[in-house]
């Protein structure tokens, strides 16, 4: 055995886990190439919209699967058109359903992407990153799910990224998901209320406002939460500090 396969195997590492992280770059990559995204539009809810309003009313059961299968699917590929999708939910289930839908969706989409990316690579990039990487390892996985509750209320950083890089840091994968689940309610919500109201909007020939969750009303609240959240790390530091 040569000492690059040695190394190979004591990291862990194999060729086989890096096939479902290339079965969702080609899923990306296909999204692009075939233009899916003309589907993801307002454009072509607006224009498809009395089709797809019967297709619940006589499916509603059979809709809300197909929703939810495919709000998966573009949350574990990552493909662009979320918001829009989340609009969609509350357009045609109303707030409370197309937000729940939506939540629920998208946290089994998030956690297939947090499983792929810490059974490919998230030993192996422990494991060659150093004594450097494990101490913020340390110190993430003491505060996991304040820092993502944090994260997910507050979108500092893109969808997809905060689904990688606490597969990256040794998470547990309880804690993801109710961190994920809880994290995500308000802004679905949010914006799944806006999709209710679509219809109106539709037939005034307006635009929905997007920019709603920057309204102090709406992001006040949500900022509070994600204080709230941070609670117990600051309460850490402190008691440590007094010890």
């Amino acid at each position: 055995m040569s000492e690059e396969s040695s190394d190979v195997k004591q990291s862990g590492f194999s060729l086989g886990r890096l096939i479902p992280l290339v079965v969702l770059a080609a899923g990306l990559v296909a999204f692009f190439v075939l233009d899916l995204g003309q589907y993801v539009t307002l454009d072509a809810l607006k224009e498809n919209r009395e089709f797809l309003q019967t297709f619940v009313a006589e499916n509603t059961a059979l809709a809300f699967t197909v929703y939810m299968a495919v709000y998966t699917v573009m949350v574990a590929f990552s493909l662009p058109g979320a918001l829009i999708a989340t609009l969609t939910g509350g357009f045609l289930f109303g707030t409370i359903f197309g937000g729940l839908a939506t939540v629920v969706a998208a946290t089994i989409g998030a956690t297939i992407v947090f499983l792929i990316a810490k059974t490919a690579l998230g030993d192996t990039l422990r494991a060659k990153a150093g004594p450097g990487i494990q101490k913020m390892e340390a110190g993430f996985q003491k505060n996991a799910f304040s820092y993502l509750m944090v994260l997910r209320l507050v979108p500092l950083f893109p969808f997809f990224l905060v689904n990688l890089a606490p597969a990256f840091l040794g998470v547990k994968l309880r804690t993801f998901i109710v961190a994920t689940f809880f994290g995500i309610i308000p802004g679905t919500f949010v914006f799944a209320s806006v999709g209710n109201g679509l219809g109106a909007i539709f037939d005034e020939g307006g635009e929905p406002n997007l920019g709603i969750i920057f309204r102090p009303e709406v992001l006040g609240p949500i900022l509070a939460l994600a204080a709230l959240s941070l609670v117990p790390v600051i309460y850490k530091r402190f008691s440590k500090e007094e010890a």
